[in-house]
């Protein structure tokens, strides 16, 4: 790692990424801030269309036309991201920030064999690798990730693993290179759950002894619960709370956060309806003035026509709400 170890290895200020289409302006990312240490995972968590996977896209300049990143800084080990030329940012993509995505097939090349792929990940990022030695990391790699029969899958084609596989083989090339930091798009949602858990150690493995930070986004809070340090819950486009994760889990002091964890079946009691939020969450492209958890809130009053800010009622939980029930983080 090069990185100092004294500074930690993300920080997100005011980050906002807008799509300006015939519709109007979606506000997919508006004002999202946060922190990620070495060794760190933080889970980032919201339903389908809250900007988490846009906040993903934007830390390592993924977002195409009509998206654009409009304001805010991305601190890599300190280097402004934003203001980063194409040129860095291809140097850095892969080998000192990976990403995995959902689809795996955005990284594999149906075209080519495995071992291919694998070891020009390897090699174009340290070309003095000799090509025996990148063939036994990818390999390990692919072990990892509990690929049976490596060598032999190394010499296969993308089409002929399933989807599950195609998965695992994307999560490996993310592994190889132990990169500083990793973004995972809701990776292991195609996976069973013994997969699943294996894929979860080994990243908290890679985490533990090589310092890498992880940020791991998904809608599914049981995944984040064993896995994640901190957590930060979206909605609308904004984060609405943070904190470490037993705590934001154990105690949500926001609405939202609250409503989540409630309609978890875990939650509830034997026999009784599972909760659910009421309502749809709202368009990027038409967000309600204020807050835009009040139609769907139960303690939504005239306060919150206005647009919550979000601040740190309690130390070391950050929440964007008028009515915080701070009862709950004491």
């Amino acid at each position: 790692m090069s990185a100092d170890d004294t500074q930690p290895t993300l920080v997100v200020e005011d980050l906002q990424t807008h799509f300006f289409t015939k519709a109007g302006i979606a506000r997919a990312v508006d004002g999202v801030s946060f922190t990620v240490g070495r060794g760190e995972v933080m889970g980032l968590v919201g339903e389908s269309g809250s900007g988490k996977s846009v906040t993903g896209f934007s830390l390592i300049d993924l977002v195409d036309p009509p998206g654009e990143i409009v304001g805010g800084r991305i601190l890599f080990q300190g280097e402004d991201l934003v203001t980063a030329s194409e040129e860095r940012m291809q140097q850095l993509r892969g080998n000192r920030i990976a990403m995995i995505f959902q689809d795996p097939m955005m990284t594999l090349n149906p075209v080519l064999r495995i071992d291919t792929q694998m070891i020009e990940t390897i090699h174009a990022h340290d070309p003095k690798v000799p090509k025996e030695e990148a063939r036994r990391r990818s390999r390990d790699a692919l072990g990892q990730v509990g690929i049976p029969s490596p060598d032999e899958r190394l010499r296969a084609y993308p089409h002929q693993f399933s989807g599950g596989m195609r998965q695992r083989v994307a999560i490996a090339i993310a592994l190889l290179n132990k990169p500083d930091l990793i973004i995972a798009d809701e990776p292991t949602t195609a996976l069973d759950v013994t997969i699943q858990g294996q894929i979860l150690f080994e990243a908290q493995k890679l985490c533990r002894e090589t310092g890498t930070a992880l940020i791991w986004i998904t809608h599914d809070l049981a995944v984040v619960a064993g896995l994640a340090d901190t957590i930060s819950v979206m909605y609308g486009g904004r984060i609405v709370e943070q904190g470490a994760i037993d705590g934001v889990l154990d105690h949500p002091v926001h609405p939202y956060t609250r409503g989540l964890l409630g309609s978890v079946p875990g939650h509830n009691t034997r026999g009784q309806r599972l909760y659910q939020i009421p309502g749809m969450a709202p368009s990027l492209l038409n967000l309600p003035q204020g807050c835009a958890f009040k139609a769907r809130c139960p303690d939504a009053d005239a306060a919150c026509e206005a647009r919550p800010e979000i601040d740190e009622p309690v130390a070391g939980r950050r929440v964007r709400c008028f009515h915080p029930h701070l009862e709950a983080a004491q």
